[in-house]
């Protein structure tokens, strides 16, 4: 037992560098990512900390599907065919195409439903957002650039299905482009936290 009182911050697991990370971080414009990406060994430390999420139940919400060059460069030539097939306008068409085209790595996090009575789906699609954000954090907590999309690719089902060969049921949480970061962007604007916060006794 210690002294310390009861509601104080303990000092043995307080991370200011951690802190500082989350008070600063920003994702990289997708288009601004370039090669070199990480390899499949500095990739998995990176999926492992993605898996470290909230999840109620212990039902694992969600997969990662890794795209690599040659993956990127299919679906880049796929989603170009669907965009025509469906005549999709051609600014739209070609920011998706963009996505697989010019990045150099991507991470689908796909959300997996779990029948279950005692998990609401809600929580699980909040579970799949959190792998999400997790992944993008480290991704750039690793040295990396690293931007979450998602775009029509990844809700167009019928794209998603034939592309990913996603299950009945699945759907894309997002794209985590990964690469090397080219200049760091501007600071932008952040929420008015005193708008956005009620406290309440």
């Amino acid at each position: 037992m210690t002294d310390r009182p009861e509601g104080t911050v303990n000092p043995a697991v307080r991370n200011d560098a951690v802190m500082e990370f989350l008070l600063t971080r920003r994702s990289r414009p997708a288009k601004t990512l370039k090669a070199p990406a990480p390899d499949r060994a500095a990739l998995r430390p990176i999926l492992t900390a993605a898996a470290r999420v909230p999840d109620h139940g212990k039902l694992e919400p969600w997969r990662f599907i890794v795209l690599e060059r040659a993956a990127l460069d299919r679906l880049a030539a796929m989603a170009a065919t669907h965009a025509d097939r469906i005549g999709l306008a051609a600014d739209s068409a070609a920011k998706g195409i963009a996505q697989f085209s010019e990045s150099p790595l991507a991470v689908a996090v796909v959300h997996v439903p779990r029948p279950t009575d005692k998990v609401p789906e809600v929580e699980q699609t909040l579970s799949a957002g959190a792998a999400c954000l997790a992944l993008l954090n480290a991704a750039l907590a690793s040295g990396w650039g690293a931007s979450w999309l998602t775009g029509w690719p990844a809700h167009d089902a019928d794209f998603a299905a034939r592309a990913l060969g996603l299950r009945p049921g699945e759907w894309i949480a997002g794209f985590v482009h990964i690469g090397t970061e080219g200049a760091v962007p501007p600071e932008r604007p952040r929420p008015d936290l005193d708008a956005i916060t009620t406290w309440m006794e």
